[in-house]
Protein backbone atom coordinates (compact mmCIF):
# COMPACT_ATOMS: atom_id res chain seq x y z
CA UNK A 1 0.00 0.00 0.00
CA UNK A 2 1.09 3.36 -0.68
CA UNK A 3 1.55 6.06 1.74
CA UNK A 4 -1.43 8.25 2.81
CA UNK A 5 0.14 11.22 1.61
CA UNK A 6 -0.08 9.05 -1.93
CA UNK A 7 -3.46 8.08 -0.98
CA UNK A 8 -4.85 11.78 -0.82
CA UNK A 9 -3.04 12.98 -3.66
CA UNK A 10 -4.86 10.38 -5.98
CA UNK A 11 -7.84 11.19 -4.64
CA UNK A 12 -7.21 14.74 -5.26
CA UNK A 13 -6.66 14.05 -8.77
CA UNK A 14 -9.72 11.62 -9.67
CA UNK A 15 -12.10 15.03 -7.85
CA UNK A 16 -10.20 17.33 -10.23
CA UNK A 17 -11.22 14.82 -13.18
CA UNK A 18 -14.61 14.69 -12.08
CA UNK A 19 -14.65 18.67 -12.45
CA UNK A 20 -14.27 17.60 -16.38
CA UNK A 21 -16.10 14.39 -16.37
CA UNK A 22 -19.48 12.93 -16.19
CA UNK A 23 -19.71 10.89 -12.78
CA UNK A 24 -21.39 8.26 -15.24
CA UNK A 25 -17.63 8.14 -17.00
CA UNK A 26 -15.63 8.42 -14.00
CA UNK A 27 -15.54 4.60 -12.93
CA UNK A 28 -13.95 4.23 -16.08
CA UNK A 29 -11.35 7.54 -15.71
CA UNK A 30 -10.60 6.12 -12.25
CA UNK A 31 -9.66 2.72 -13.40
CA UNK A 32 -7.78 4.08 -16.22
CA UNK A 33 -5.69 6.39 -13.86
CA UNK A 34 -4.94 3.95 -10.90
CA UNK A 35 -4.48 0.73 -13.27
CA UNK A 36 -3.08 2.36 -16.58
CA UNK A 37 -1.17 5.33 -15.70
CA UNK A 38 2.74 5.93 -15.77
CA UNK A 39 2.32 4.66 -11.65
CA UNK A 40 -0.43 2.23 -11.01
CA UNK A 41 -1.40 1.72 -7.56
CA UNK A 42 -1.87 -2.12 -6.14
CA UNK A 43 -5.94 -2.85 -5.31
CA UNK A 44 -5.83 -2.74 -1.68
CA UNK A 45 -4.84 1.37 -2.38
CA UNK A 46 -7.01 1.66 -5.40
CA UNK A 47 -9.80 0.31 -3.18
CA UNK A 48 -9.32 2.99 -0.65
CA UNK A 49 -8.66 5.73 -3.22
CA UNK A 50 -12.08 4.62 -5.39
CA UNK A 51 -14.18 4.57 -1.94
CA UNK A 52 -12.57 7.82 -0.43
CA UNK A 53 -13.30 9.69 -3.67
CA UNK A 54 -16.79 8.30 -3.69
CA UNK A 55 -17.29 9.46 -0.02
CA UNK A 56 -16.13 12.77 -0.63
CA UNK A 57 -18.69 13.26 -3.54
CA UNK A 58 -21.09 12.17 -1.72
CA UNK A 59 -20.61 14.87 0.82
CA UNK A 60 -19.83 17.46 -2.05
CA UNK A 61 -22.66 19.89 -1.66
CA UNK A 62 -22.37 20.33 1.84
CA UNK A 63 -19.01 20.94 2.05
CA UNK A 64 -19.42 23.12 -0.80
CA UNK A 65 -22.02 25.61 1.51
CA UNK A 66 -19.55 25.41 4.49
CA UNK A 67 -16.75 26.40 2.39
CA UNK A 68 -18.98 29.26 0.61
CA UNK A 69 -19.09 30.04 4.46
CA UNK A 70 -16.26 29.79 5.73
CA UNK A 71 -14.48 31.48 2.50
CA UNK A 72 -15.89 35.63 3.29
CA UNK A 73 -15.51 37.22 -0.39
CA UNK A 74 -15.14 34.28 -2.29
CA UNK A 75 -17.92 32.41 -4.05
CA UNK A 76 -17.33 28.45 -4.75
CA UNK A 77 -17.88 30.45 -8.60
CA UNK A 78 -14.52 32.18 -8.24
CA UNK A 79 -12.55 29.27 -6.46
CA UNK A 80 -10.29 27.93 -8.74
CA UNK A 81 -11.26 23.91 -9.70
CA UNK A 82 -7.94 22.78 -8.80
CA UNK A 83 -8.08 24.98 -4.97
CA UNK A 84 -11.74 23.91 -4.67
CA UNK A 85 -10.95 20.23 -4.59
CA UNK A 86 -8.85 20.29 -2.53
CA UNK A 87 -10.40 22.09 -0.21
CA UNK A 88 -13.39 19.64 -0.57
CA UNK A 89 -11.07 16.67 0.21
CA UNK A 90 -9.93 18.45 3.17
CA UNK A 91 -12.80 19.21 4.37
CA UNK A 92 -14.42 16.13 3.90
CA UNK A 93 -11.47 15.00 6.14
CA UNK A 94 -11.69 17.74 8.64
CA UNK A 95 -15.77 17.63 9.24
CA UNK A 96 -16.65 14.13 8.76
CA UNK A 97 -13.23 11.88 9.18
CA UNK A 98 -12.54 11.91 12.90
CA UNK A 99 -9.62 9.32 12.09
CA UNK A 100 -7.81 12.01 10.13
CA UNK A 101 -6.62 15.19 13.08
CA UNK A 102 -7.49 18.56 11.73
CA UNK A 103 -3.88 19.96 11.68
CA UNK A 104 -2.86 16.80 8.84
CA UNK A 105 -6.13 17.56 6.84
CA UNK A 106 -4.63 21.41 6.61
CA UNK A 107 -1.29 20.43 6.30
CA UNK A 108 -1.79 17.84 3.65
CA UNK A 109 -3.96 20.24 1.70
CA UNK A 110 -1.36 23.00 2.15
CA UNK A 111 1.17 20.91 0.65
CA UNK A 112 -0.92 19.69 -2.48
CA UNK A 113 -1.81 23.38 -2.83
CA UNK A 114 1.55 24.53 -3.09
CA UNK A 115 2.73 21.89 -5.76
CA UNK A 116 -0.67 21.88 -8.00
CA UNK A 117 -2.09 25.36 -7.29
CA UNK A 118 -1.53 28.63 -8.67
CA UNK A 119 1.25 31.09 -6.91
CA UNK A 120 -0.45 31.74 -3.10
CA UNK A 121 -3.10 28.83 -3.53
CA UNK A 122 -1.16 27.24 -0.18
CA UNK A 123 -1.72 30.43 1.84
CA UNK A 124 -5.33 30.51 0.98
CA UNK A 125 -6.36 27.01 1.33
CA UNK A 126 -4.53 27.39 4.74
CA UNK A 127 -6.81 30.94 5.30
CA UNK A 128 -10.04 29.05 4.60
CA UNK A 129 -9.41 25.50 6.42
CA UNK A 130 -7.71 27.35 9.45
CA UNK A 131 -11.59 28.32 9.71
CA UNK A 132 -12.89 25.30 10.12
CA UNK A 133 -10.31 24.16 12.43
CA UNK A 134 -11.11 27.10 14.75
CA UNK A 135 -14.60 26.04 14.78
CA UNK A 136 -13.35 22.47 15.86
CA UNK A 137 -11.10 23.48 18.49
CA UNK A 138 -13.94 25.69 19.97
CA UNK A 139 -16.45 23.09 19.71
CA UNK A 140 -13.82 20.55 21.33
CA UNK A 141 -12.98 18.68 18.70
CA UNK A 142 -9.40 16.89 19.37
CA UNK A 143 -6.92 18.55 16.91
CA UNK A 144 -3.02 17.48 16.70
CA UNK A 145 -0.06 19.36 15.48
CA UNK A 146 1.98 18.64 12.56
CA UNK A 147 4.52 16.65 14.39
CA UNK A 148 1.69 14.12 15.69
CA UNK A 149 0.71 13.46 12.39
CA UNK A 150 4.21 12.29 11.35
CA UNK A 151 4.52 10.23 14.19
CA UNK A 152 1.21 8.66 13.37
CA UNK A 153 1.86 7.63 9.86
CA UNK A 154 5.38 6.26 10.41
Amino acid sequence: MISRSALREKVFVLLFESEFNSMDEMPEQARLYLTESMKPVDKESADYIEKRFNAVKAKQEEADKLIAQKSSGWSIGRIGKIELSILRLAVYEIIFDDDIPDGVAINEAVNLAKKYGQDGAGAFINGILANFAKENEEAGKDTQTVQDKRDRME
